[in-house]
């Protein structure tokens, strides 16, 4: 069922794991979970294009596999990538959803998470647009918090963690900028491991 046929469901809100709180914009970038595989991951991330250029349709045409990688000289490393997320974050707080999270979006690459490889597999992952090293909005951090109590309502949640901390070396978002105290008491949800200075807890 596509996001535009579906009916959301009045006590939660979900659909095949689609959120009526998010505008809906459907990616092909996804696949089946491993059967029987608990959804028990959020992957943050952070993205901008080019990088910390705001607003634009770019990360849509990116994660649709609609980007002139003609449009800028930053794009033509990303020519050919199949690449999604399960959600993304817009700088005043707008909600947009590619991928079911009851599908494997492609948004972690190689990864790890206390001894399980391949995150995708069980993780959801939420982009941030920004840039790494920099700040988050107000209207960011209040989104995400809504959506992780919304995710924790119907998905087995037990941690949080950065794209820094499943691919360690390899990327570095969301980065220094984010607030992982301030996302941990926006969220406020007893039993949800979060990362500290060091990594994931």
């Amino acid at each position: 069922m596509s996001p535009e046929d579906a009916v959301s469901s009045p006590s939660t809100g979900w659909t095949e794991g689609w959120w009526r709180g998010a505008r809906a914009i459907a990616s092909p970038h996804h696949g089946p979970r491993p059967p029987g595989t608990a959804v028990d991951l959020l992957v943050l991330h952070s993205i901008s294009l080019p990088p910390g250029r705001y607003g634009g349709d770019e990360i849509e045409r990116l994660f649709t596999g609609r980007l002139d990688c003609a449009a800028h000289p930053y794009f033509a490393g990303l020519r050919g990538l199949e690449v999604s997320a399960h959600f993304v974050i817009r700088r005043d707080g707008e909600l947009l959803q590619f991928v079911s999270c009851d599908r494997r979006a492609w948004h972690a690459g190689a990864s790890s998470f206390a001894g399980r490889p391949n995150c995708n597999d069980y993780s959801i992952g939420v982009e941030l647009e920004g840039l790494e090293g920099t700040l988050f909005s107000a209207a960011q951090y209040a989104a995400l918090a809504r959506l992780l109590r919304e995710l924790a309502a119907v998905y087995p949640l037990r941690a949080v963690a950065g794209h820094e901390h499943v691919a360690p070396g390899r990327k570095r978002d969301p980065g220094a900028g984010f607030d992982w105290a301030r996302a941990r008491r926006d969220v406020a949800l007893a039993g949800l491991g979060w990362p500290d200075a060091a990594g994931p807890s």
